[in-house]
């Protein structure tokens, strides 16, 4: 594919995603990270807080819409694909590796999927690509002014998600393994760039020593204890939903091309497979204490397509369009599916149901039941639930989330001498706590979250006065 070719295409498939952005339902997690970005901080909960300020940018451009909240998404996934193709040229120059493993990204359900959805992974997949792009231009060119751009590329990664700073130690133990590299590490400006990367970072380490490194904590907890009776499984859903996030043929090139690159002892085909194996034996690794999200080794992708594209150059060109195709297949599929569903799957086997359906009906129905009730608030202990009503709420009815997770947002809290009576709505799977969360909670009701008339979940209703002992907060007043 020609250059002129390869940008149509870019700019084509980010059309089509921005089309899909606006008509695909908010998640609950896109809901969530929507909050963060009404209530700015240098660190939150739960992850790292650049989302916040990614969502910030896309609803102060065009609203706060399902599009306004992803904007950011599916220009951010043209820009990451123009930075590997620049990465692929830099490393393997006469191949047209750059275009080959752009392209073998964007056959991947992996970035179709996380260009219309906002998460975390999606700022972090663009910044790792851009540090690899900028280390990789340092290879080509021999400029150290490349390290600056690298350390700031690092910085915002490890501001995106905290597994950014896996690039740390995979950039500075490639350097290790050259002579040129060796070289670099005595001159200035490899440092100042990693000086920077850290600055960017320093407002995260500031806030949660402020507030007990909880979030910290929350991350790496998450390897803390050992679940050996269910490793098997964990790792087999590990390979597997990379199978079918990457689509199978797509899976077998990149598998191909690092073992390839893997085999190579030349200094770019370690830089490819360093950033692949490295994050890849974290998350083999976490298999032994619980199961890996499937989206979690999205940072493996840039590198992989670059080893298929580099390592694996003969053999990527002879399937690439099988690759593509399928890939754009099955993309097309869950995007319809997202959309309109019109494949009659279970609801209980349907991701795009379980995640993105039904939402605006169930919120419009809470709502109904509140104002009927004369319920002075709605509230939740679920995080997901909370920010879906949140988002959806009734102007004149606040949301409480009700829990420790709030109060990270310095958000106002209910008057512990309110006694007001509101309604609780939770999963059926979750009970209401009496541990002091609640003086009084009394079931009234029940309602359904549905996709064509189809259960997903069962939420229960509960009559409710919050008590003090655990904290509450008001996600959205009633202004």
């Amino acid at each position: 594919m020609t250059r002129r070719y390869f940008l149509l295409f870019i700019a084509g498939i980010t059309i089509v995603r921005l089309i899909v952005a606006s008509l695909v339902p908010l998640a609950p997690d896109e809901a969530y990270y929507w909050l963060w970005s009404r209530h700015l901080r240098p660190g939150y909960y739960d992850d790292a807080p650049l989302i916040a300020l990614w969502i910030k940018a896309g609803t102060g451009l065009i609203g706060q819409s399902p599009l306004g909240i992803r904007l950011l998404s599916p220009i951010g996934a043209a820009i990451g694909s123009l930075l590997l193709w620049r990465a692929g040229d830099d490393l393997f120059p006469g191949r047209n590796a750059g275009i080959v493993a752009a392209i073998l990204l964007n056959a991947t359900l992996m970035l179709n999927a996380g260009a219309i959805i906002t998460t975390p992974d999606t700022p972090l997949l663009l910044f790792w690509t851009a540090t690899i792009a900028a280390v990789a231009r340092w290879h080509a060119t021999g400029d150290d002014r490349w390290w600056i751009a690298a350390g700031i590329a690092e910085g915002l990664a490890f501001e995106s998600k905290y597994t950014g700073v896996l690039l740390f130690p995979i950039v500075g133990l490639w350097l290790l393994m050259s002579p040129a590299g060796r070289a670099a590490l005595r001159r200035p400006l490899p440092w100042i760039g990693l000086g920077f990367g850290l600055l960017l970072f320093a407002p995260v380490i500031f806030w949660n020593a402020g507030h007990g490194w909880v979030s910290f904590a929350k991350q790496g907890g998450r390897s803390a204890h050992l679940d050996l009776s269910d490793t098997l499984k964990h790792l087999a859903g590990l390979i597997g939903g990379q199978l079918g996030l990457a689509t199978p043929i797509v899976a077998a090139l990149m598998a191909a091309g690092v073992w390839r690159a893997i085999r190579d002892r030349s200094i770019a085909n370690k830089l490819v497979w360093l950033s692949v194996v490295i994050p890849g034996a974290i998350f083999v690794e976490h298999t032994l204490s619980g199961a890996v999200q499937a989206n979690w080794p999205s940072i493996l992708y840039p590198g992989a397509a670059l080893a298929a594209s580099g390592a694996a150059s003969d053999m990527t060109r002879k399937w690439l369009p099988a690759a593509v195709t399928l890939g754009a297949v099955i993309t097309a599929i869950v995007y319809a599916q997202a959309i309109a569903a019109p494949i009659p799957l279970p609801v209980r086997h349907d991701p795009t149901a379980l995640e993105l359906a039904g939402w605006p009906q169930f919120a419009a129905g809470v709502a109904r039941f509140a104002q009927v009730r004369h319920s002075a608030f709605i509230a939740g202990t679920d995080y997901a639930t909370v920010a879906e009503l949140a988002y959806r709420r009734p102007k004149s009815i606040a949301v409480i989330g009700v829990g420790p997770r709030w109060r990270y947002f310095d958000l106002p809290s209910l008057a512990p001498n309110a006694r007001q009576s509101g309604l609780l709505v939770e999963p059926r799977y979750l009970k209401p706590q009496t541990d002091g969360r609640f003086h009084d909670a009394t079931l009234i009701g029940a309602l359904d979250r549905r996709r064509d008339h189809k259960t997903i979940e069962v939420y229960d209703l509960y009559r409710v006065e919050l008590g003090s002992a655990v904290p509450d907060a008001i996600v959205r007043d009633a202004r």
